[in-house]
């Protein structure tokens, strides 16, 4: 049997797939670890799961209060503030921990989340094979290609860190996605595994009963852990939207006044409740966004930055659901959205076919699978 040691950040959409992954190679008998924010991992790995601490509580308060800011940015501030604010100094404050995780528990294979620099700069540096986790496919597609001095700009940041653009493989990059939905072909180290969902944690209570207590279609309504003031706005609307119509919806923020055909809740079991659900309203979170796709659930997708159109173009290009302006959408909008995905059958045909493409990646298993061969060689 082997060792895989999962690298990283403070981020739950980043670690879920680790998380299943990681499940699936225990279950094979293989030994795993992950080392990151202890108190971010412990909630989602499996019960006994060997952790490894590359973060603690400070740098993780300091994470979050960096990405509040981020929110408020605009324009190249964002990409600007991502690299030299979070990415880049993130790299650097894990690579001691990375290197106590490498000695201790000597892994066959590092898999680096792609937002978790160090793992792959510690994992050269001592001579071990390294995979890539990709939490998003957006960056696959480089899309600051239309940029090249931006592109180089990054490039450069990434050889003054590491000597070298670091944030994929050339051994195995696991991308949570098909090639169907991303709408390109790479080379053989890109492996589209679809999502990893087996083996996955949630411990988070929900009124089940809630469901049952009457027969009508059901909605979600998640926006991410962080969105900032314009989230409330959005969610606003979004409440005034699903005001009267003959659908139940479990809306993720803190509680408020709400119509009685609205649950809300800070936090739900997402991935237990989309078998329940008929549609979802989203930021674009690829996490989310792959959830719902794989369980044939059409979208209204609202991106707000980062990945997120990129995500949203992905699923407007399949014909899975509907694209709404973040910053600008009312009511009348999101309504219109939301009546279109779940009364005409067209969305949730497209929402099943990428879940086919999905169903025919793997998942798990195939992740899994692909890591035992980067061990053999």
């Amino acid at each position: 049997m082997s060792r895989f040691l999962f690298v990283v950040p403070p981020l739950t959409g980043h670690v879920n797939p680790t998380a299943s992954v990681g499940g699936e190679l225990l279950a094979r008998g293989h030994e795993v670890a992950w080392v990151g924010h202890p108190g971010t991992l412990m909630p989602l790995l499996p019960e006994n799961a060997v952790v490894f601490p590359a973060i603690d509580d400070l740098l993780e308060a300091d994470i979050r209060a960096k990405r509040e800011r981020w929110l408020a940015l605009r324009g190249m501030a964002v990409l600007k503030f991502f690299w030299e604010e979070f990415l880049i100094p993130l790299g650097h404050s894990m690579v001691p921990g990375v290197e106590r995780a490498v000695r201790a528990f000597q892994p066959d294979v590092v898999v680096a989340d792609q937002q978790a620099l160090a793992g792959p700069l510690v994992a050269r540096e001592a001579g071990v094979p390294w995979a890539t986790s990709a939490s998003t496919s957006a960056e696959l597609v480089n899309p600051l290609r239309t940029m090249p001095k931006v592109d180089a700009w990054v490039r450069d940041l990434l050889h003054d860190f590491a000597g070298g653009d670091i944030r994929f493989s050339d051994r195995l990059v696991l991308v949570y996605s098909s090639a169907a939905l991303v709408g390109q072909e790479f080379g053989d180290e890109v492996a589209f595994v679809g999502p990893a969902l087996a083996h996955r944690v949630e411990r988070v209570d929900f009124p089940w009963e809630w469901l049952v207590r009457e027969e009508k279609r059901c909605v979600l309504v998640s926006l991410g852990t962080l969105n900032g003031p314009a989230g409330e706005r959005f969610l606003g609307q979004a409440l005034e939207a699903v005001a009267g119509l003959d659908v139940r919806v479990v809306m993720v923020a803190e509680p408020r006044p709400a119509p009685p055909n609205v649950l809300m809740l800070p936090s739900v079991p997402q991935l237990a409740l989309m078998p329940h659900l008929d549609a979802v309203v989203t930021h674009g979170g690829h996490n989310t966004v792959c959830e719902a796709l794989a369980h044939g659930l059409p979208l209204v997708v609202a991106p707000i930055r980062d990945d997120q159109p990129t995500v949203a173009a992905q699923v407007v290009q399949a014909g899975a659901g509907v694209r709404l302006t973040y910053s600008r959408a009312r009511a009348a909008d999101v309504r219109s959205a939301l009546e279109s995905v779940l009364d005409e059958p067209e969305y949730t045909a497209a929402a099943g076919l990428v879940r086919e493409s999905f169903l025919a990646a793997g998942g798990a298993a195939a992740a899994a699978d692909r890591l035992e061969k980067v061990v053999a060689g």
